[in-house]
């Protein structure tokens, strides 16, 4: 992680559509890595909303070291269930056909990893495939915008025998479960870059953007570790159990700033809390395994 970019920069990209916006990003990142595009993202993003995209691009990456520059997306989540028992979308041979209903910021995707059930004579098991949007095949349906980031769309994808470049590995275990945990982490990441940039320009007091430093350098340490071990759980776990403890100082100062900060932080202030419930049952399974 490149600190003294974070520490020296003082300007933030202006808000535009979603691919312009991260192409800018990209020049000014380069190629430092997922949490750095996730950090720096987020400290140069307009809004929070924006922040959260850096992470959830930069959490991409750290799944699937060899994604395209350009922005993707995962595909998983079909009536509001992301089990695979669940899944209806199925892959035959390189084809994939179904529906997926929540895709984030489809509208500047330019390539999907679609989670699909393949069905075998021993089992049914997970796999992953790459679509490029808009390929034959291959349609996303705009829905409408929520309260929480209404900046950043969601979309419904529906595939009819698309084709796909399959990935290597269990699609469960290589890809959907590890993601889970990699988008909280670099979301976080991101999040507090855009916190600690709201706190440059608002003069906060030094010891509050000192933790929240202390909080991004335990966020790069994590990136260190497996995505699916029990210890990595617990340790994300206390990073979001600081991120908790500082809320109320956080809050605080930015209810004391400028307006439009603090109107950005009253709509958006709980993106983290959405896989909140997530969070909490991997780390029940982590202590019991390491117990």
């Amino acid at each position: 992680m490149p600190w003294q970019s974070l520490l020296e920069t003082r300007d933030r990209l202006p808000a535009s559509n979603l691919e312009d916006w991260y192409a800018a990003l990209l020049e000014r990142v380069g190629d430092d890595g997922p949490f750095a595009l996730a950090v720096l993202g987020g400290r140069l993003a307009a809004t929070p909303g924006l922040a959260f995209f850096a992470g959830y691009q930069g959490a991409l990456r750290a799944l699937w070291p060899a994604a395209p520059r350009s922005p993707g997306a995962l595909c998983v989540t079909e009536n509001r269930s992301t089990r695979p028992a669940d899944m209806q979308t199925r892959m035959s041979g390189l084809h994939l056909s179904g529906r997926k209903d929540f895709v984030t910021a489809a509208e500047a995707a330019d390539w999907l990893l679609v989670a699909a059930r393949v069905e075998e004579q021993d089992a049914p098991r997970l796999a992953v495939g790459v679509v490029r949007s808009g390929a034959p095949g291959a349609r996303c349906e705009a829905l409408p915008s929520l309260p929480l980031m209404p900046d950043i769309s969601h979309a419904r994808l529906h595939l009819d025998n698309a084709l796909c470049e399959l990935l290597p590995g269990d699609g469960w275990d290589s890809y959907v479960k590890p993601f889970r945990s990699l988008e909280d982490l670099h979301v976080l990441g991101a999040v507090l870059g855009w916190l600690h940039g709201v706190g440059q320009d608002g003069a906060w007091p030094q010891e509050l953007r000192l933790r929240l430093l202390g909080l991004l350098a335990g966020c790069a340490e994590v990136t260190r570790h497996c995505a699916n071990e029990p210890s990595t759980h617990l340790l994300l776990a206390g990073l979001f159990a600081q991120f908790k403890a500082l809320r109320p100082e956080l809050d605080a100062a930015i209810a004391a700033g400028p307006q439009q900060w603090a109107t950005l932080w009253a709509r958006d202030c709980n993106l983290l809390e959405v896989a909140r419930t997530a969070r909490e049952k991997r780390l029940e399974k982590a202590l019991a395994a390491l117990a």
